[in-house]
């Protein structure tokens, strides 16, 4: 994984006060949710209860009301029809407008197909009972059997709007307990989130400091590779990336010291330039061969970091061996870094190093790729932007200053010209050197 992979993971994660903001903001809307829930829920069972007190009480209450008024209605006509007495018949009239009255208001709440069956039925049997105050009374059979089928009608629609009305309430028992559920729900999901929450901050906390305290003795003992293995991203996150760098400081410190390159064990930075210098107060010519693995990145991303390893210290002794042959015990090399390094040779051996150099590198590479690879030619893999683009078989190039007296002050200048040289290099495939500016293609 790539370093800016691995900064953009660690931008991605939350700080230990944004993973706490969010949490208690999660416990915040679950407890707010409840209420809300528990709120919505009073409100829609007093919405039920007052629906249910304004028409279907109303309504039950009334049909009550008409059958009482239509027995009434029933007697009276049957007793003008016997009696023949006017009394009777403003009665009735009476009876007929409250019945009328209340069954107005009925069919505000609910004129449904029962209520509207009732008003037919009550019309005929009004007509049927006119006609016996018309006739003095004669054949009031018709009307009681008009009246008999209004109050069964006035009976339907009384049983009807009853069982609808259990339907409500047997509705609002369900949403009250739906309601109950869910608002408990809600609150016991905010407590456990509360105390996840402490547990997690206490437990990763107290984790990362005894990480902490396990890496300061590691790095007591001199394990300056040792990695505490704490997640980044938060305030915990870079404490532990502020220790590695240090245990990573103390290890450059170590190896500055020692002055040679854990790897190939050849002598670092602080020689090479102590060589460079020397080389440069002495007068003499000598050439600076400064060799550079051409798509070792891709190498490295195909084979794994042990085999590019593996690679850059038998190339240092490959380099070292083969100095020794061509130039004797007079000259020098060194390991800059990575896959870089650095050989000081007498100025007339530099072509024929170089030389000597790539001639056994490109024997050598090629023991360490795959066959199908080498058939191909090439690998797939992806360069330092991210795009996908092929490899060839690994090559080394060689920049080679040539320092004579007087030419240049300093290591710094030798190594800054021996860069420029290196990215004409770069521009050719394959193995290759170039001295001076003056390319030599193998």
């Amino acid at each position: 994984m790539s370093e800016s992979m691995v900064h953009h993971q660690s931008r991605s994660r939350f700080t230990l006060i944004q993973k706490l903001i969010a949490s208690y903001a999660a416990m915040l809307f679950l407890t707010t949710t409840a209420l809300a829930f528990s709120v919505m829920g009073l409100y829609s069972l007093n919405r039920t209860a007052k629906e249910i007190a304004k028409t279907d009480l109303f309504v039950i209450n009334s049909t009550n009301q008409l059958r009482e008024s239509m027995l009434a209605q029933e007697r009276l006509a049957g007793k003008f029809a016997i009696l023949k007495s006017d009394e009777f018949r403003d009665m009735y009239l009476q009876r007929q407008a409250e019945f009328l009255t209340i069954l107005g208001e009925i069919g505000k709440r609910d004129n449904n197909g029962r209520f509207r069956s009732l008003v037919m039925g009550y019309e005929a049997y009004r007509k049927e009972a006119e006609r016996i105050f018309a006739t003095g009374g004669s054949d009031p059979l018709p009307a009681k059997k008009e009246a008999d089928a209004v109050v069964e009608s006035i009976e339907e629609f009384s049983s009807s709007r009853q069982k609808l009305l259990a339907e409500k309430l047997a509705e609002a028992d369900r949403r009250e307990a739906a309601t109950v559920k869910l608002t408990l729900m809600l609150a016991f999901s905010g407590f456990i989130l509360a105390v996840s929450v402490a547990i997690f901050t206490v437990h990763t906390i107290s984790t990362s400091i005894r990480k902490l305290k396990k890496g300061m003795h590691r790095i007591a003992e001199g394990d300056f590779d040792y990695d505490p293995q704490i997640p980044t991203g938060d305030e915990i996150g870079a404490l532990a990336e502020d220790f590695s760098r240090m245990g990573r400081k103390l290890k450059e410190l170590e190896q500055i010291s020692l002055d040679a390159s854990p790897l190939t064990r050849l002598p670092g930075n602080i020689a090479i330039e102590r060589v460079l210098n020397r080389r440069l107060q002495s007068g003499d010519p000598f050439a600076v061969c400064y060799a550079d693995l051409d798509n070792f990145k891709a190498f490295n991303d195909r084979y794994g970091y042990i085999k590019a390893s593996e690679v850059i210290k038998l190339t240092g002794e490959l380099i070292d061996e083969t100095v020794r042959d061509i130039a004797g015990g007079d000259a020098f090399v060194g390991h800059v870094g990575g896959d870089d390094f650095v050989m000081v040779v007498g100025a007339d051996r530099g072509a024929s190093l170089c030389e000597a150099v790539i001639g056994r590198f490109d024997d050598f590479i090629r023991n360490h790729y795959s066959a199908e690879d080498l058939a191909r030619g090439a690998i797939e893999g992806v360069d330092r932007y991210g795009v996908s683009r092929t490899f060839p078989i690994m090559s080394i190039s060689v920049a080679v200053v040539i320092s004579k007296k007087g030419e240049f002050s300093s290591a710094v200048e030798i190594a800054k010209a021996a860069a420029d040289i290196k990215d004409l290099l770069k521009k050719s495939p394959g193995s290759n050197y170039l001295i001076n500016r003056r390319r030599t293609i193998r």
